[in-house]
């Protein structure tokens, strides 16, 4: 089963400094039929202008993933990590037992382009972690890249959920497919191109629930990349 998602369904917020879209209710966006997808809580696409940033702010008993398309984005945390996320890094913070953090466009001209995604953890209270890598692109071209895993075995960075998030760069003609579990189920989003998979077209921007499916292939019609969510599927999907 596939469930679409257009990308000018998503949340929408325009700050001046920043530029959102939201996935899932965040914020002053709420919408009750988006709270998310099993332990996949959040993916905020956001543009952030010259100078601008998100001020020291608290999180708790989430893991956070930053990945940056465009520019770069300057972390500080109360855990003492201060770094600078360039053009194709990928961060991971656990903020279990609580983190405080702040983050700001590296540049006071150039807009950094990102994604922030949030996935509830295994458990509360993990003590807070921080990670930061940057994964090679040959490694995605045509086929999927581990970003964050929860399985020890894979490469990238590390999570605490049974859960992993993969991504791929895809050449107009170029089909790459993956085999969903037993009790597992996927979350789709087209960072840019054009996708065919399970009989839909999705673009940049949009999104796909897909539950109970199988095999899936994803075939780009033109130059695309995606990310691609694995997760365990919450009951009534379990059988």
């Amino acid at each position: 089963m596939i469930e679409v998602r257009r990308a000018d369904h998503r949340g929408h917020g325009e700050h001046g400094w920043l530029t959102s879209h939201h996935t899932f209710s965040f914020g002053d966006y709420y919408d009750p039929a988006q709270q998310g997808f099993g332990d996949l809580r959040v993916i905020n696409e956001d543009v952030i202008r010259g100078g601008g940033g998100f001020a020291a702010h608290p999180h708790r008993d989430m893991e956070i993933v930053t990945y940056v398309l465009a520019g770069a984005l300057r972390h500080q945390d109360s855990m003492g990590h201060g770094s600078v996320i360039a053009a194709g890094d990928v961060q991971r913070m656990t903020a279990g037992t609580g983190v405080v953090h702040s983050e700001h466009n590296a540049s006071a001209h150039t807009p950094v382009h990102l994604f922030q995604m949030w996935v509830h953890p295994d458990r509360p209270g993990h003590t807070p972690e921080y990670e930061q890598f940057t994964p090679p692109l040959k490694d995605r071209r045509g086929r999927f890249q581990v970003l964050v895993s929860g399985h020890p075995a894979d490469s990238g960075l590390h999570w605490h959920q049974d859960a992993r998030l993969l991504t791929a760069d895809l050449a107009r003609g170029e089909t790459v497919s993956l085999r969903l579990a037993a009790q597992r189920m996927a979350y789709l989003h087209v960072i840019y191109g054009q996708i065919v998979t399970c009989g839909e077209t999705l673009k940049t921007g949009d999104g796909a629930r897909l539950i109970e499916t199988g095999e899936i292939s994803f075939a780009a019609a033109i130059d695309s990349a995606i990310l691609l969510f694995d997760l365990r599927a919450p009951r009534p999907w379990i059988r």
